[in-house]
């Protein structure tokens, strides 16, 4: 989307890209570790977070920055959980919990329709009242893709990264279909060493 286009006259235009969700679930790093890491450490750093994912412009978030934050945020934290959880079931073959999927349906009930597009040069947006203190509102674009990658998962190859520390969510697109890392770079190449490692060991 292109600089400073994501306002329109009648609301705010915000893109939601079918693996939003996911990256909104993996914000929290190395589950699986004594220690994971939070990128999300306040509302403020989520806001930005939308911003730069969503592509809704600057100062389009601003009315949101202002009063007691601590309530919208904790529970934009306890969405993203319940997300990950549902995710998390689902690349383990399994149905996530009622209560999950519960609340996870609830709050795409509570988000925006997606009624209106809007053109902007070769790019396409959904277009939005602004976000109200509400996490439905304020997640909406997360939420419709949680949605539809939900609807579409049965053809979809949703995994979880291997790495028992990493624990990332993620769409495999290989060919094969046999992807285990969220990263060859990363977790791929660390089991790699750590494998080596053990048999030189063993040697």
């Amino acid at each position: 989307m292109g600089a400073g286009g994501s306002a329109s006259s009648t609301g705010v235009l915000v893109t939601a890209s079918p693996g939003l969700c996911l990256a909104f679930a993996n914000t929290l790093t190395w589950r699986g570790s004594p220690a994971p890491s939070e990128s999300l450490t306040d509302l403020q750093a989520l806001l930005t977070w939308l911003e730069r994912q969503t592509g809704v412009g600057p100062g389009a978030l601003d009315g949101l920055r202002n009063g007691d934050a601590t309530p919208l945020f904790a529970a934009a934290i306890a969405l993203r959980e319940t997300i990950y959880r549902v995710f998390e079931a689902i690349a383990a073959g399994c149905q996530p919990s009622a209560a999950d999927f519960a609340a996870l349906s609830e709050a795409i009930a509570a988000a925006p329709p997606r009624t209106r597009l809007e053109r902007l040069g070769d790019d396409y947006a959904w277009c939005i009242p602004a976000p109200e203190a509400s996490v439905s509102q304020l997640l909406a674009p997360v939420l419709w893709a949680a949605a539809d990658l939900l609807v579409d998962a049965g053809r979809r190859r949703i995994r979880q990264c291997a790495n028992e520390k990493c624990l990332w969510l993620f769409v495999d697109q290989s060919k094969s279909g046999t992807r285990r890392w969220c990263d060859m770079t990363s977790c791929g190449n660390r089991a790699k060493a750590q494998r080596h490692y053990a048999k030189v060991r063993r040697a």
